[in-house]
């Protein structure tokens, strides 16, 4: 059996996987803010809760909205900034009697697409969060790819590729909250598309207002939304020139607008270099279950 556990800002989530994928147990319960030795107790009894449940003992993973130093062994770059500077995995494992495996959620979401998925069987997987905030992660045959610095996958922050003077001027007035200008998670996650529309309707909407309205016949929505997925398509033609991967997959609530799949190939082709494009795009097939799922199989099959 396989644990997984998707740590989350406000809510911690455990799953128990069968060997075949089959769910067996899953369960959530507030995530203790602000309070380290909590958050790790609030796993373990996860965990245990789990294995009582089916009787049985499990491998454990988590996904975190971080990851591990390379060099220090211990978690940066987490939004919930508790478990910075905490050696994780360590505590986890003396706490629980057993090795756990941590890795960034967005790579816990391109392990599981590619195990079991919208990606499955594909060598190299890009898996894009488009929600509040914007990230992605890397999987390589099936297993997470934190990249020497454990920062592979950080794409939401580096900066939009082929600014137009538009873009040019929203990067100066939007800056991000990682203190650098221009990030492609200003202007592509969820709340970046919300404030795009904000700045130029002069109405602050719900991104999911937003696009009812464009596919309704709204102008001024039509308009954000085609801005949208013309810098989310040189976004990922960026991605392409770099990595060039066999599938990419989008989860988070901006993956839940169909028109991407159907407009976004088309978008992405004139960015990439030599013209040509026909990676497969996808919606995340676990949807809300793909970040903990993938944390379960950061222990692969044999």
């Amino acid at each position: 059996m396989r644990i997984g556990i998707d740590l989350g800002g406000t809510k911690t989530e455990v799953i128990a996987l069968a060997d075949d994928g089959r769910q067996l147990y899953r369960h959530r319960l507030p995530t203790p803010r602000d309070d380290y030795s909590q958050t790790v107790e609030i796993i373990a009894r996860l965990v245990e809760q789990a294995e009582a449940s089916t009787g049985e003992r499990g491998s454990v993973g988590i996904g975190i909205p971080g990851t591990l130093s390379p060099v220090t062994g211990k978690v940066k770059n987490a939004n919930s900034t508790w478990l910075n500077g905490q050696a994780l995995d360590n505590d986890l494992a003396q706490r629980l009697g057993r090795e756990v495996r941590i890795a960034n959620d967005a790579n816990c979401l391109a392990v599981s697409e590619a195990t079991d998925g919208a990606a499955a069987g594909a060598n190299t997987v890009f898996a894009v969060i488009i929600g509040t905030g914007c990230g992605a992660g890397i999987a390589l045959n099936g297993q997470s790819h934190a990249g020497g610095n454990g920062t592979a996958g950080e794409w939401g922050h580096n900066p939009l590729p082929w600014m137009d003077d538009a873009e040019l001027r929203y990067r100066q007035e939007v800056p991000c909250y990682c203190g650098k200008q221009g990030c492609i998670e200003t202007f592509i996650s969820g709340t970046g598309f919300a404030t795009d529309y904000r700045r130029q309707a002069g109405e602050a909407l719900a991104g999911d207002e937003i696009v009812r309205r464009a596919l309704s016949g709204d102008a001024q929505a039509e308009r954000a939304l085609g801005r949208y997925e013309q810098r989310l398509a040189k976004s990922l033609a960026h991605v392409v020139n770099l990595l060039d991967p066999d599938v990419i997959v989008l989860g988070g609530g901006m993956s839940n607008v169909e028109r991407l799949y159907h407009r976004l190939p088309a978008l992405v082709t004139p960015w990439v270099f030599g013209g040509e494009f026909s990676t497969p795009i996808r919606q995340a097939m676990h949807g809300d279950s793909s970040g903990v799922r993938g944390a379960a199989w950061l222990w692969p099959k044999a």
